[in-house]
């Protein structure tokens, strides 16, 4: 998984061609931490056709604001640099997949 901050969200989310989901998180966070599994096997079960970046909201406070992420863990679907689609808190794989057909 790729990792992202206020440097380089721009050039790994923005400006990459095809879907990306974005992991909003933090390492004090309980639920992100379980999470991360989920996310982490759905960037394997998508190689190719997915790109998956982790941003961590300690890091990338200017990011965070800019997308209003107001509380972790938050997963946001962008296409064509574009938010598609937002998931708040920890979801089970079965709905990240689900929301993440609309993307791909």
């Amino acid at each position: 998984m790729i990792e992202a901050d206020d440097l380089t969200f721009e050039a790994e989310v923005l400006s990459a061609p095809g879907p990306v989901l974005v992991d909003f998180g933090a390492t004090w966070c309980g639920p992100c931490k379980k999470l991360e599994p989920i996310v982490d096997e759905i960037a394997r079960d998508h190689a190719g056709r997915l790109k998956v970046v982790k941003v961590d909201v300690d890091k990338a406070r200017a990011t965070a604001a800019r997308f209003g992420i107001l509380g972790v863990p938050m997963l946001l679907f962008f296409r064509d640099g574009q938010v598609r689609d937002q998931l708040n808190g920890l979801q089970s794989k079965a709905t990240i997949g689900q929301r993440l057909q609309k993307v791909l």
